[in-house]
């Protein structure tokens, strides 16, 4: 859905940052602006801002920042439309309807009733488990040693072994046939006609990242088949592209997420402590699965089963994980089947050790590799070698591939220059060697030289963004052109705008970027920390910025003149003399009592 830039804006300034962040985070102000333990990373001191005159947020320890909408598309997970329907609805503001073609819209409502539905049918379940009816289920839940309020967060249920009570109780409501069949939750055959899905089970709802009820699972009681039975596949549940526990994992302060197999591993390990645990849902890991635990975290650690089973399933998760750009690590249970038993054995911290020492994935997969060959046998052992030198010759990166042959030579005790020949020759067998840059002093140099240069630039658009009356000091010396990097073109060239109309507006800069890591570059553009401590120094850090970014953008223009343009660089360099010249009238003074 396309929103105009104005409304937008509208509801932007309807949703002050500092109320709408207040709550998620406890703040506390300290000078202009207010502090608080950052929600997307672990911290002990507090650095996380939140400016109301940038009405933006910045982290200072993960880099986090934006708007308003960022936020919460960071806080809740959602798409940019999703976060704007959300701030809209707290503020009061109407949006204008989507137009929608019948078909769309048939699709929109059935979606909508679905949904609906599902929640009513997660009430029924819930009051069920704490009926009279439900005792079997509590029982079971007990047994398994959860907790009352571990019951409530994951909003367990139970359904009883009337096989028609749900249906009898929905249809008391009104529903109908059609999308009682629609919604998974009743099957039909001609001896019975419709009946319930799900019946002497405890039932598990499934929800999606934002809290919705999808669908279900249900474990049954006894010895019937199948031990799990999931809700089939519908207008809003795709087993394949949803995760089970994702909605409450996705707000975990850690930086990497649990990956187990079933629905007890998670809530058990969530009762546990440990809040960033997810598991698919009754089927192996897709690529989809990949691609969704990639949209939050760039680690996962793999705490499946100890058995056979368990180990296959984490041999086909690894490279899907890989494509999708995921570090994967492997938890050994060991000598435990499960993350639940292990817990209940050991306790969290011994759990917590586990997951510290879990393995590298690619080291995981050489051990049970190493399961297939005799390694007590020298052919039987080259043959290991040569399998292993394969699998390294598949690697892209020269320096991913020089890193796992020292790995295999530490662990195995075997040559180091025996191992690379024979990674080499199965690369010459394929592709090219692919030949990682070699670093250089020079290129040292030159990056921290960028490095310095960037760091001028934003300082120098924060203090602007922060004093935007040193505006016509600074604006009678710099111009956009002069800020060297494309994105910092960009928002000077904009910064630079606002202020000549004196509309200072840091947010609604941010806002013209669409992509997360641009949005994020901004925010620290405006977010950049300066460790002096007087008036003065500040005005002299200033000052020093911008002569630096004119000697820089003087040095970038005369890199990109033709050798033969001998005339250009006359003027460039009269020009450029002009300029430092003009700098020796350079004032920069900061209002006096302003933090």
């Amino acid at each position: 859905m396309f929103y105009s830039e104005d409304l937008i804006e509208e509801i932007r300034l309807q949703n002050d940052i500092v109320s709408v962040v207040s709550g998620y985070v406890r703040l506390q102000r300290r000078g202009n602006n207010y502090f608080g333990l950052c929600p997307f990373h672990n911290e002990k001191s507090p650095s996380f801002s939140v400016s109301p005159g940038k009405q933006m947020y910045y982290c200072f320890g993960c880099g986090a920042g934006g708007s308003v909408f960022n936020f919460i598309m960071q806080y809740e997970n959602y798409t940019f439309p999703e976060a704007v329907q959300f701030l809209a609805n707290r503020a009061g503001i109407s949006l204008p309807e989507q137009e929608f073609s019948e078909e769309a819209r048939r699709a929109r409502d059935l979606r909508s009733s679905v949904l609906e539905l599902n929640k009513t049918a997660a009430k029924f379940y819930y009051y069920q488990l704490r009926s009279p009816q439900g005792q079997r289920g509590m029982e079971y839940l007990k047994n398994r040693a959860l907790s009352d309020e571990t019951m409530q967060h994951f909003g367990l249920g139970f359904a009883g072994p009337d096989g028609k009570l749900l249906y009898r109780y929905l249809k008391k409501q009104g529903v109908s046939d059609q999308l009682l069949k629609e919604s998974g939750l009743m099957q039909v055959n001609e001896r019975q006609g419709m009946y319930d899905k799900f019946w002497n089970r405890v039932m598990f709802p499934i929800m999606d990242a934002n809290h919705r009820v999808i669908g279900f699972g249900g474990r049954v009681m006894g010895d019937g088949k199948p031990k799990y039975l999931n809700s089939p596949e519908t207008v809003i549940f795709d087993k394949s592209r949803n995760l089970y526990g994702l909605n409450f994992a996705r707000s975990s302060k850690e930086n990497y997420l649990l990956v187990c197999e079933g629905y007890m591993d998670v809530i058990a390990m969530h009762q546990a402590g440990f809040t960033n645990a997810v598991a698919s849902l009754g089927t192996a890991l897709t690529s989809q699965h990949a691609t969704i635990l990639k949209r939050y975290t760039d680690e996962v650690i793999l705490t499946y089963d100890s058995d056979e089973a368990g180990v296959r399933a984490a041999l086909r998760a690894i490279p899907m994980l890989k494509e999708a750009g995921v570090s994967t690590r492997v938890l050994h249970m060991n000598p435990c089947k499960d993350p639940d038993e292990f817990i209940k054995t050991y306790g969290t911290d011994a759990f917590r050790e586990r997951i510290d020492q879990a393995e590298n994935s690619f080291l995981f997969e050489l051990s049970v590799l190493e399961k297939s060959y005799d390694m007590k046998d020298p052919d039987s052992k080259t043959r290991f070698f040569q399998a292993v030198a394969a699998k390294i010759a598949g690697m892209e990166l020269e320096i991913e591939r020089e890193n796992y042959i020292e790995a295999v030579v530490a662990r195995y005790q075997t040559s180091y220059e025996g191992m690379r020949r024979m990674v080499l020759n199965y690369l010459m067998q394929g592709a090219p060697v692919r030949t990682a840059p070699r670093p250089s002093v020079e290129r040292e140099r030159r990056t921290e030289k960028d490095s310095g240069i960037l760091k001028s630039q934003r300082l120098l658009l924060t203090r602007l963004a922060e004093y935007p009356e040193l505006f016509a000091a600074v604006s009678a010396y710099v111009r956009p052109e002069d800020f060297t990097d494309g994105i910092y073109r960009e928002v000077a060239g904009m910064l630079f705008d606002q202020l000549a109309q004196n509309q200072l507006n840091p947010a609604r800069i941010v806002n013209h970027f669409t992509e997360p890591d641009q949005q994020r570059q901004v925010a620290q553009i405006f977010n950049t920390d300066l460790p002096t401590e007087t008036i003065e120094e500040q005005e002299k850090a200033i000052a020093d910025s911008i002569r630096l970014i004119i000697s820089n953008s003087t040095e970038q223009r005369k890199s990109l003149l033709e050798p033969t343009d001998l005339q250009g660089l006359q003027n460039l360099m009269m020009e450029s003399r002009k300029r430092m010249a003009d700098l020796k009238k350079l004032h920069i003074s900061l209002p006096r009592g302003k933090e």
